[in-house]
């Protein structure tokens, strides 16, 4: 199983462009929970795990 399980395509596509403009343009690499960058991938993960929790 990859990543994107249980994640429409619009929300990957958006996932991906605001996780490349707060690498781009976003504030500088933060400790912990204030970095953004980080909060989205925990966030994606939680939802790829509630979707595979549920199968």
């Amino acid at each position: 199983m990859r990543d994107r399980d249980g994640l429409t395509l619009w929300y990957r596509f958006t996932w991906r462009l605001n996780w490349l403009l707060l690498h781009v343009a976003g504030p500088a690499q933060l400790s912990g929970d204030a970095d953004p960058r980080r909060r989205l991938e925990r966030e994606r993960a939680e939802r790829v795990a509630r979707y595979r929790a549920g199968e």
